[in-house]
């Protein structure tokens, strides 16, 4: 009964993906997360999905596996610094989980990750998904910027990512 329940809530937030995430603060990350990628030689992606994959909710999945799941599949590990970070946001069960590669995830204790990730989910509490994802984004960039700052005077490396935050909609994710 209760993976029925548990998918059920997963396909009802699916209506609520761009009531959460409107195409202009899409728009605003891609934009923050490019000017971001300036400051440092991390690489940045936001992934927020309304609900799981049925085959997750069959097995009864939590958010963190599929959230290491996406870090693989949208190559967020394969930064040549080994310094990408996804913040990835699933709506159905008010999950926020943060996945920094192994460059970062050794220069970042765990409890900064936690009060990160803290801090996300008393906006979206509120409902107040811009600020919870646009704090996300600046205090990922602190770390960043002090831990794999851009080089001085030098030209800047290619975006290996793209900058524009990932939905549900993406048939990458359906998967």
């Amino acid at each position: 009964m209760q993976r029925i329940a548990r998918l059920l809530r997963h396909r009802w937030a699916e209506g609520r993906l761009r009531q959460a995430v409107p195409p202009p603060l899409i728009e605003q990350l891609t934009r923050q997360v490019a000017a971001s990628e300036q400051r440092h030689t991390g690489q940045v992606r936001i992934c927020v999905e309304a609900g799981l994959p049925v085959a997750y909710l069959w097995r009864g999945a939590p958010a963190r596996e599929r959230a290491v799941s996406l870090f693989g599949k949208l190559r967020v590990w394969d930064t040549e610094h080994n310094n990408g970070v996804l913040i990835y946001l699933l709506l159905a069960d008010h999950a926020i989980e943060v996945v920094a590669d192994r460059g970062l995830a050794r220069a970042v204790p765990q409890a900064t990750w936690e009060g990160l990730v803290a801090g996300m989910g008393q906006a979206f509490q509120g409902q107040r998904y811009d600020e919870g994802l646009t704090e996300a984004l600046a205090r990922v960039s602190a770390l960043l910027e002090e831990h794999f700052p851009a080089p001085r005077g030098s030209a800047r490396a290619p975006n290996e990512l793209p900058d524009a935050p990932v939905l549900t909609g993406d048939p990458l994710l359906r998967r």
